[in-house]
Order: C-alpha cells, then sequence, then structure tokens
C-alpha cells in the first residue's frame, strides 16, 4: 500500500466549449515510480446513498465530467473519489480520497427565512454555483427565474402573507468565485394584514423561462420556505357624537365642527383626517362623522 497521499481533491465548475463541466482536481504528490489517478465520479442519489457515473484512468492531476442535463444535471450534489496508483505496479495503491460534496444549481441564501409584520425588507439572494452558457451568437449569457409566492397554510381568501420586490430576476454570466457563478437579489417583506391570524408559512418559487437550453429547461430550483410571525394590530376609534379612543386606551370627546388630524405616524407618511358636522340640533352641541380621508 502506499501511503497517505493527501490529494485532497476539490470539485469546480468550469465552462469547456460553451458546455457546463466540473473539474475534480488534486495536489499531485512528487513519487517514484510516477502515479496514475484512478478518479470515480458519483452523484447523491437518495440522501446517504451515491451512485457512480464517471470513473477514468488519468496521469493528470485532474478530470472533468460534463453536465449534460441526463446521467448529471442542475439539483446534484458531486462527489469524486481520487485514488493513486503506481504505473509500475497497479497493485500499490494509495487509500481513496472523498471532495466535499459540490451542489449543482441554484442555491437561496439565506435558505429558510424568518420575518415579522414589521415592514422591513430581508434580502433574499439568489446565485447559480456553475456559469451561466451562451446558448447562442446574439443570444445574452444569462438565466431568467420567473418569482411566485405562495401561501401554504391559506384556509381564506385574504392577503399574501410576503410581496417580492420583483417577480422576475436575470442571473448574469460572472467569473466564478466563491461558490457563485452569477448572483441576484430581491427583497421580502411579509404582508401586514391587521389581523390576528398566527405564524403563518410561505414558499417561494423560482422557475427558469424561455430557456433553450436543456440543462436549465428541465431544472426547477429548490423552494425557499418563509415563516412569518404574527403581530398584535393596534386600534383606535371615532364613533358617534365623537367618543374617540386611541391606540394605548385613552378615552375623550370632540364635539367641536371642522376637519381635524385624527392619527398621524411619526416614521411613514401616514395619516387619517376626519371631518365633523352638526348632528345635534338645537337641543345639544353635538358633532358626528360625516368624512374621512387617509394617506
Amino acid at each position: 500500500k502506499l501511503t497517505s497521499l493527501a490529494l485532497q481533491p476539490a470539485i469546480t465548475p468550469e465552462l469547456v466549449h460553451g458546455r457546463v463541466h466540473l473539474k475534480c482536481s488534486y495536489s499531485r504528490p512528487s513519487a517514484k515510480p510516477p502515479l496514475q489517478y484512478l478518479v470515480v465520479w458519483s452523484r447523491l442519489s437518495t440522501p446517504g446513498k451515491k451512485e457512480q457515473i464517471q470513473r477514468n484512468t488519468t496521469p493528470q492531476s485532474f478530470s472533468y465530467v460534463e453536465m449534460n442535463g441526463r446521467n448529471l444535471g442542475l439539483g446534484d450534489t458531486v462527489f469524486c473519489t481520487v485514488t493513486a496508483f503506481s504505473r509500475d505496479a497497479s497493485e500499490q495503491q494509495s487509500l481513496p480520497e472523498e471532495s466535499k460534496g459540490f451542489y449543482a444549481g441554484i442555491k437561496f441564501l439565506p435558505e429558510t427565512l424568518q420575518i415579522a409584520e414589521d415592514g422591513k425588507e430581508h434580502v433574499l439572494t439568489i446565485l447559480s454555483t456553475v456559469p451561466i452558457a451562451c446558448p447562442g451568437q446574439d443570444d445574452p449569457c444569462k438565466i431568467t427565474l420567473q418569482l411566485s409566492t405562495e401561501d401554504l397554510d391559506r384556509q381564506l381568501p385574504g392577503p399574501p402573507n410576503i410581496a417580492l420586490s420583483a417577480c422576475q430576476v436575470d442571473l448574469l454570466r460572472a467569473p466564478c468565485a466563491e461558490s457563485s457563478c452569477a448572483a441576484a437579489a430581491v427583497t421580502v417583506t411579509a404582508v401586514t394584514d391587521f389581523a390576528q391570524d398566527g405564524n403563518r408559512v410561505s414558499r417561494i418559487r423560482a422557475e427558469p423561462v424561455g430557456q433553450r437550453d436543456l440543462l436549465w429547461r428541465a431544472y426547477t430550483p429548490k423552494d425557499v420556505k418563509v415563516t412569518v410571525r404574527d403581530l398584535p394590530t393596534g386600534n383606535c376609534y371615532s364613533f358617534t357624537d365623537p367618543h374617540i379612543i386611541t391606540f394605548d386606551g385613552w378615552r375623550y370627546d370632540n364635539y367641536k365642527i371642522g376637519t381635524f388630524l385624527l392619527c398621524q405616524s411619526t416614521s411613514r407618511a401616514f395619516e387619517v383626517h376626519v371631518r365633523q358636522w352638526d348632528c345635534g340640533g338645537h337641543r345639544s352641541a353635538t358633532a358626528c362623522n360625516c368624512g374621512v380621508a387617509a394617506r
């Protein structure tokens, strides 16, 4: 047996002649006699189970496999296992060394979101771990993703749980770096529905559209799960000859006639005006609500 050689195989994506390939690279120890390398490519078929897709022997310190959409496609987690052996005596082998799993496809960061009905915007990054090929000379090197949301616990019709800043995003080809070969961002906001309906779950789906490339056409990325935390809603009232109850429960009456500023936010452009008229006649000085305007 050859001793442990610390080959440290690692997978990186690459475009070769305009087609997406994965490259397994490993360190090449200076050994005499010279070494050959057996490279076995495999993919995760079910959790915990790997399926071999290619094996080849090479004197080089790298090996390629093409992502052809048949035995290896987007959405797969791929591994390469490298064994070194002596050219002169093939029974002298090193211990096989396996790379970390490489996920080929679209990734969302973060993979799940927990947000609240507080109006805050949360950035969702969408990235491709493989390079974007150019389908033709005049076609742009990009993947267009159609985004949609779905409420998973929708019982009754009503407003959606979440809103996105865009319905479509373009992933434009860029040099591959830090597991990203193309990236875009959208913001996700929880819809404030003024209802005490508990925490609710939605999902965001991304689907490639208008693709001629078979690799992308047959691929639907994994959904993003979004949990929306319900926040209590404040209420204020102005009723009959107007009795007014404020958000914090303070009560008073306003018998005057005219137009009044009933409510105004200190943090955003939101206010409510109310108009009151005489409705008591000669017997009493009473005013009633007759109109309202909000922005």
